[in-house]
């Protein structure tokens, strides 16, 4: 079968790839735009109750679809002809790249704190619904994941659009076929100083994580959509003004 060839096998990772990737960032913007401002709203013994039947449940999909975004992703490196060592250093590559980053970022993000962190507030959840006590502990490790969980917002605007315009557009004959070695340095300093400062902030390695202007895009979904696009407009300026041809 035409599928078991080397492109069948790419495209079928394509295909997952598509799956796994809308199953993790459709329950990352449930989460972010759904779920956290109706638990603002609902009273405590409603919100234990959703964090026990609904929250458990949907954490499940979410971290294993980020997991499998990510494998497919590598699948999709791994089967394709035409991802060759010079292909990272064309605007596709960088491009693809540039998401690609991004995405394993964001699979950390995942597993390294917001699972660690909800796992401490649903088991304080599920304890004060059998009787017990609430876990001190609970309330830090929800700021926590809160705070991990937007920043995985706001990353996803630019991988979003790198992952598409690999294929959609970075590939015309607008950017040069093959920059610089200077300019594809100083595209990727940009990028490590903008994801780096971001990502650190959010760990709490800087200020820490209570409410303060360094933590202002984490702390409402309009921040965070708002960041996003600025995080998307800087790297793309970056890349029109070193690659364009």
């Amino acid at each position: 079968m035409e599928l078991f060839t080397q492109d069948g096998l790419a495209l079928l990772s394509r295909w997952g790839h598509l799956l796994s990737g809308i199953t993790w960032i459709g329950l990352l913007y449930y989460f972010n735009f759904v779920q956290t401002p109706a638990f603002l709203q609902l009273g405590a013994p409603a919100r234990m109750e959703a964090l026990d039947q609904v929250t458990w449940r949907a954490l499940w999909w979410f971290r294993w679809g980020a997991v499998f975004t990510v494998v497919t992703g590598l699948m999709i490196l791994g089967f394709n002809e035409s991802f060759t060592k010079d292909y990272f250093t064309s605007p596709p590559g960088i491009s693809i790249a540039s998401g690609a980053v991004l995405g394993v970022i964001m699979l950390t993000n995942v597993w390294a704190v917001i699972w660690r962190a909800q796992q401490v507030v649903i088991a304080s959840a599920r304890s004060v619904i059998g009787g017990g006590p609430p876990n001190p502990d609970a309330a830090p490790a929800g700021r926590r994941g809160a705070v991990a969980s937007r920043m995985n917002t706001i990353f996803s605007v630019p991988l979003l659009f790198f992952m598409a315009a690999t294929s959609h557009f970075v590939g015309s004959s607008a950017f040069e076929a093959q920059p610089e070695t200077s300019a594809i340095i100083t595209y990727w300093a940009v990028f490590a100083v903008v994801v780096g400062v971001l990502e650190v902030n959010a760990l709490g390695l800087i200020k820490g994580l209570g409410p303060a202007m360094h933590t202002k895009p984490y702390d409402s979904v309009r921040a965070a959509i708002i960041s996003g696009f600025v995080v998307f407009a800087i790297l793309y300026i970056a890349f029109e003004v070193l690659f364009r041809a």
